[in-house]
């Protein structure tokens, strides 16, 4: 029989040493395990035997876990009773705060682990959260159900209680690909442009409704005209779709638990009164949804943590908002906030520069990093200037050379950049040094998605016998050209023993496809034929340009709506712009199969290449940081999109990735970058005014640097933003006015649809390996002669009227007069 609640009758209700079940249900205390903090029982007290006073003893001394905590660190751990906010600086040791506050809470018999409920981002984190526990106590640690991230604990609750929000407890959750399929339909289903509103973009504005946990009557009056006018409508289709599909998707998942919690007082006060501490890590990463759902739960009950740094919310783009850190107090009244500003990371001239430089934020609650680590070796920020990016990533790579001879490991050296499109110049210059590298948090530059479908391009283009080139970019963009299509042309290239563009150049000629299919394929074809006529005229990073633009690949990303749509363009551009060095499209290309010809090895020592994005809560004794230049960091994008919200996270990713080093933390910033083949003037980002001059060392270049020889009194000249306001001063800056009008320019020529050309061209025959496919057409005899009686699986029986070569035309019974290719027919 079940429990008036709802719960399973077969639970645990006793547990050995105060130790609960798997997920919390009502059941008996053990005797001695008081409702509030632990209590000793009568016996094991000062006054009785030998046997007590021992006890006794051994409680008067601090726990093993405790030793080895500053008096901070062990104020956040024993601080059991209210909210509790932990500042956590970079290095500071938070993970061991939280892990160490829960082991605390256990072996004080404070609560059984199935009343605690400890929310993390990653499972990952979870797991070592739960390994660190039972390092502290001692043994493993059973029935902390409650360890997890957001969503795998809202999984949790929904399955108990899905039908009370329109679901069956066995739901599926659907992962992207399953999404978008699913928004396609309905896409289609209300008569809309797939490729004008795409189900990717639409897919977007969801997520950012219901990281807002915004259902679709709750979302404002603006966005609901969203999406053709109709985005409210399709937002409510979508909802019902899954509710008829008994399916989900991840928003959905804390959408749905905070809707049962507001419908459903009883449900709530259960939960309430289960969970007696609820911890967070990492709360400046929260959104919306998440901080209401934490907010529900703490409505009954006081002892909430939160573990988190203002300082490092750098996730504003994908929902985080780091305003619920920063009114954590306001939110709960009586809150204490303990500072955690010890680093044990960092050297204190690394500190002292990024605490100068995020002190500029006027959003952040405040604190100030040190270190009790004292090195006499130690060195301060470097900061250095390059000509251009070539120059900035050939110094690098020779640093890290010296670096290495020096006895240094690569593993512990990483190059930071604010964007993906830095790393290529890196890794051409490591590959022709011979210097090991991995790229984290995502591929390698050559290997990323726009960047394999543009060399697929290029290589049909120098080599029109490359048949995996030409089969993975002959339907991208999509033509149409669907399954079907696709299996004529292999089989006949399996037949004929024939490149698949051959193939299809053959089948176009027929009328074995579809009039629909045949016209997208000529018109590949056709347009492959003429960039092949001119690499030999054509400049070969002009010919890439318009290879992109007519091949609509380029418009393909410029219409996706989705975040990383930019990101790739950007990427694009790079790619164009990295194959100004070589001589042709071929070297290039040659070039390239030699980059990404390079095994990646467990256990390699390699210099590591990411994002400053995907650098947080990683540490090396050797941190680059490339391109502190306006417009790239600060990103354009940020400041235009936010305004001084943007400019605010932007500096607290350079906080960022200026902690990430241990010992050595060198700035670079260039005089140029290069786009399309066209100078970009650039001038050193504002940050690098916002450093404290005590604590930088600045490091002579052999370039010159414009008008800028000196820093603040004696690097780089008087401060462009001194007696002004930091957000808005870098726009009155003629420098910074000269590089807008270049940048203006430069978009100017690639609103040619990107890379757009206005040259106006022909369609002429297309060759392959400089013979016309025609003619190998006509050279080709057939087997079969006029009059002759065959069969097509298609058309039926016909008798063949005429011969060219391969190329039969027929006269079908029921079909009329069609032509074919011989392999296609049988004789009967």
């Amino acid at each position: 029989m079940a429990d008036p609640n709802g719960y399973p009758d077969d639970i645990e209700d006793t547990f050995p040493d105060g130790f609960g079940g798997d997920d919390g249900f009502p059941g008996d205390r053990p005797s001695g395990l008081a409702p509030s903090g632990f209590q000793p029982a009568p016996a094991a007290t000062a006054g009785g035997g030998i046997a007590a006073r021992a006890m006794a003893a051994r409680r008067s001394q601090a726990p093993d876990y405790l030793e080895g905590l500053n008096p901070e660190q062990r104020d956040a751990v024993m601080t059991l009773e209210g909210p509790l906010l932990v500042l956590a600086g970079a290095g500071t040791g938070k993970t061991r705060v939280l892990t160490t506050r829960i082991a605390h809470i256990l072996a004080t018999g404070s609560a059984r682990p199935s009343e605690i409920l400890a929310v993390t981002f990653t499972n990952k984190a979870a797991r070592e959260m739960k390994d660190r526990i039972a390092g502290f106590i001692g043994g493993h640690v059973e029935g902390m159900a409650w360890l997890g991230t957001f969503h795998s604990i809202c999984v949790k609750i929904l399955r108990r209680h899905a039908e009370l929000v329109g679901l069956k407890s066995g739901f599926s959750i659907l992962d992207t690909d399953d999404q978008l399929r699913l928004i396609k339909q309905i896409i289609q289903a209300e008569g809309l442009d797939e490729k004008r509103w795409t189900p990717r973009a639409f897919a977007g504005m969801v997520d950012g409704w219901k990281n807002r946990a915004q259902t679709p009557n709750e979302i404002s009056h603006g966005e609901a005209a969203a999406f053709a006018g109709i985005g409210r409508k399709l937002y409510a289709e979508y909802q019902d779709r899954l509710s008829i599909l008994n399916a989900c998707d991840f928003g959905d998942l804390l959408l749905h638990v905070i809707t049962l919690f507001k419908n459903n007082p009883d449900i709530l006060a259960d939960y309430q009164r289960r969970f007696r501490f609820m911890m967070v890590d990492e709360y400046q990463d929260t959104n919306v949804a998440q901080y209401l759902w934490l907010r529900l739960l703490a409505q009954g009950n006081a002892n909430v943590c939160c573990v988190g740094d203002d300082d490092q919310s750098i996730y504003g783009w994908r929902g985080a908002e780091v305003d619920n850190i920063l009114r954590f107090e306001h939110d709960f009244r009586g809150a204490k906030v303990i500072r955690l500003e010890r680093n044990y990371r960092s050297t204190s001239h690394i500190l002292a520069a990024a605490s100068h430089l995020i002190s500029h934020n006027e959003g952040r609650l405040g604190k100030t990093l040190f270190t009790d680590i004292s090195d006499p070796d130690e060195v301060p920020v470097a900061v250095a200037s390059a000509w251009d990016s070539e120059e900035e990533a050939r110094a690098i790579g020779e640093e890290i050379e010296t670096l290495q001879t020096q006895g240094h490991r690569l593993n512990d050296i990483a190059i930071l950049v604010r964007a993906s499109f830095q790393m290529r110049s890196f890794e051409d210059r490591f590959v022709s040094m011979g210097l090991n590298y991995r790229v984290i948090g995502g591929p390698r530059f050559y290997e990323r998605l726009e960047i394999r479908d543009a060399l697929a391009y290029f290589r049909c283009v120098v080599q029109p016998a490359d048949d995996l080139a030409f089969e993975r970019i002959v339907n991208t963009p999509k033509r149409g050209l669907g399954d079907a299509t696709l299996k004529l042309v292999h089989e006949l290239a399996r037949a004929n023993r024939i490149p698949l563009m051959e193939a299809a150049f053959q089948l176009c000629q027929t009328e074995e496809i579809k009039p629909k299919a045949r016209t997208a394929l000529k018109g590949v074809l056709d347009n492959f034929a003429r960039w092949r006529r001119e690499l030999e005229t054509a400049k070969h990073t002009e010919l890439a340009e318009i290879i992109l633009d007519e091949s609509g690949y380029t418009e393909m990303w410029r219409t996706d709506r989705s975040a990383e749509a930019p990101g790739r363009l950007d990427n694009l551009k790079e790619l164009i712009r990295s194959m100004e060095e070589f001589e042709s499209m071929a070297g290039f290309l040659e070039h390239i199969s030699l980059v990404m010809d390079r095994d990646s090895e467990e256990g390699l020592d390699a210099v590591s290449i990411m994002t400053l994005h995907s650098a947080k809560g990683l540490e090396f004794d050797t941190v680059f940081l490339p391109g502190w230049e306006e417009g790239l960091f600060p990103h354009q994008r940020a400041l235009d999109e936010s305004g001084k919200a943007g400019l605010e996270e932007e500096r607290r990713l350079a906080y960022v990735g200026v902690t990430r080093a241990k010992k050595r933390a060198k700035i670079w910033f260039t005089s140029n970058r290069r786009i399309h083949g066209q100078w970009q003037s650039s001038i050193p980002s504002r940050f690098l005014d916002e450093l404290p001059e005590a604590h930088v060392e600045i490091v002579e270049s052999s370039s010159n640097y414009g008008g800028y020889g000196s820093y603040g009194g004696g690097g780089y000249g008087a401060s462009r933003f001194d007696g002004r306001d930091p957000f808005q001063s870098s726009y009155s800056t003629p420098g910074w006015q000269r590089a807008q009008k270049a940048r203006a320019a430069q978009d100017t020529v690639l609103e040619r649809g990107s890379f757009k050309s206005s040259r106006q061209r022909k369609a002429g025959p297309m060759t392959i390996e400089g013979e016309l496919v025609a003619k190998s057409v006509a050279s080709t005899p057939s087997p079969y002669s006029l009059g002759e009686r065959v069969f097509h699986i298609k058309f039926g029986y016909g008798a063949i009227s005429a011969i060219e070569g391969n190329k039969l035309t027929i006269e079908f019974e029921k079909a009329g007069q069609k032509k074919v290719l011989d392999s296609f027919v049988e004789k009967h």
